[in-house]
């Protein structure tokens, strides 16, 4: 035990031996301090292995991914690219069903919720032609009518054709002027005689698109005449003439009655179809697709709509008053030219028409009962929220029935409860049977 001891105190000493002091052998203190300095790198050995191993990994699994990323975008985006394609066609084709549907008329015979278009019906053939194919077509009728009535004919275009009024006033009573001269003078030359060059004609008369034909129709023909020029020289000129023919003075009052026919008459203007409509009671009643004939808008409105998004700009700083802002509604109105119109019968039947859309209601009213069994039934028109209409003087776009409107009729209670008084069988409904034979359903 005592020499146990002893070695452990001599090596306590060895270790706590100061600069000056000599180890002993035994420590090996020299072989230990390189150890003690080379210990760490030589252990960081495999770490840098295992860390180049795991990058290695690491690069063959995003080397691995790589190689197919780009195929694979490339097939997403042949993918899309066949997505779109497919979806475009789709959208074209059902564009192309749509136009054709507007184009021809359902085959089976079901009416759409709404008209296709605006028409018109030519006074003077009786057809009745869309709103855009309108003018075209009176035109032409005027044009076939010269074979019939030349005289008739020429008076149509002057009328029809120049829009100005005022100016188309002014040259039919200067017209008339000088056929009264002829008519009052025929002895006198100077009367059958009218030179075309002459500044109340000029500004007068022969701007007017269709009076040349008229002159030619009621007997007069072109001629040049010699006229003596004015002055010191005696030299003659030429101008142009509208001369009567000299057969023409033994019929006068052909004249006169061409005369007549000018001042009277008026503008050829077709009329609005009303495209008379019945339906079976339908949920859909209140459903309108109308078409753009409906929003079309004169160049003269356009000007306007810019004008009024202008003020627009300005009003909205503006504490407007009640009348103003019922004034900006009335002028949002005025914007449509035409509406459809519906009125829902107590039986559920539904009586649809067009009209224009600063046409009085009282023209809603006829329409009604033009359609009825019994025209002499009393009755009235309910707009939206039951109010009644009234005042048959007020326009649609007065009364806010524009563009579209679904109004309800109510019969007068106290002539329904004597009809049903008197005992007497009643029809299943009001409205004529011819109208009831062609009935349609709301889609």
């Amino acid at each position: 035990m005592r020499k146990f001891f002893q070695e452990i105190k001599a090596d306590l000493k060895f270790k706590t031996a100061g600069p000056g002091q000599k180890l002993s052998e035994p420590s090996r203190v020299p072989k230990e301090k390189p150890k003690a300095e080379a210990a760490p790198k030589p252990r960081q050995g495999p770490t840098d292995e295992a860390q180049m191993a795991a990058a290695a990994a690491l690069a063959r699994m995003e080397l691995k991914p790589k190689a197919k990323l780009p195929s694979s975008q490339e097939a997403i985006k042949n993918q899309v690219r066949k997505e779109l394609m497919a979806e475009a066609a789709a959208s074209e084709k059902e564009l192309c069903a749509e136009e054709k549907d507007l184009a021809s008329p359902d085959q089976e015979g079901a009416a759409a919720p709404s008209v296709s278009g605006v028409y018109f019906i030519c006074p003077l053939t009786g057809a009745v032609v869309r709103k855009d194919k309108k003018e075209k077509h009176i035109r032409e009728a005027i044009q076939s009518y010269f074979s019939v009535d030349p005289v008739a004919a020429s008076i149509m275009e002057i009328h029809t054709f120049n829009k100005d009024r005022e100016k188309v006033r002014v040259g039919v009573e200067t017209m008339a002027k000088y056929l009264d001269n002829i008519y009052l003078h025929p002895e006198e030359e100077k009367y059958r005689k009218i030179k075309l060059q002459n500044k109340v004609f000029q500004e007068r008369i022969s701007c007017l698109e269709g009076i040349h034909r008229f002159f030619q129709a009621i007997g007069f023909e072109t001629k040049t005449l010699p006229v003596p020029e004015q002055g010191k020289k005696s030299k003659k000129t030429t101008e142009e003439y509208y001369v009567l023919k000299e057969e023409m003075l033994t019929k006068l009052e052909d004249l006169k009655d061409y005369k007549e026919q000018l001042l009277s008459s008026e503008p050829v203007r077709a009329q609005l179809d009303r495209q008379l409509c019945v339906f079976k009671p339908s949920p859909e009643a209140a459903r309108f697709e109308l078409p753009s004939d409906f929003y079309n808008l004169t160049a003269e409105e356009i000007k306007r709509e810019q004008r009024l998004r202008t003020e627009a700009v300005e009003k909205a700083s503006m504490l407007r008053t009640r009348a103003m802002r019922e004034k900006d509604e009335q002028r949002e109105m005025r914007k449509y030219n035409y509406t459809l119109v519906r009125v829902r019968f107590p039986d559920g039947y539904i009586l649809q028409g067009t009209f224009y859309a600063r046409e009085s209601v009282s023209a809603l009213y006829n329409f009604v009962r033009e359609a009825l069994r019994d025209d002499w039934l009393p009755f009235e028109l309910l707009g939206p929220g039951g109010l009644k209409l009234t005042d048959e003087n007020l326009a649609f776009n007065e009364c806010g029935l524009v563009p579209s409107a679904l109004l309800a009729l109510a019969w007068d209670a106290a002539v329904m409860a004597d009809i049903q008084a008197s005992g007497e069988e009643q029809p299943a409904s009001p409205l004529k049977p011819e109208l009831l034979s062609r009935v349609q359903t709301l889609s």
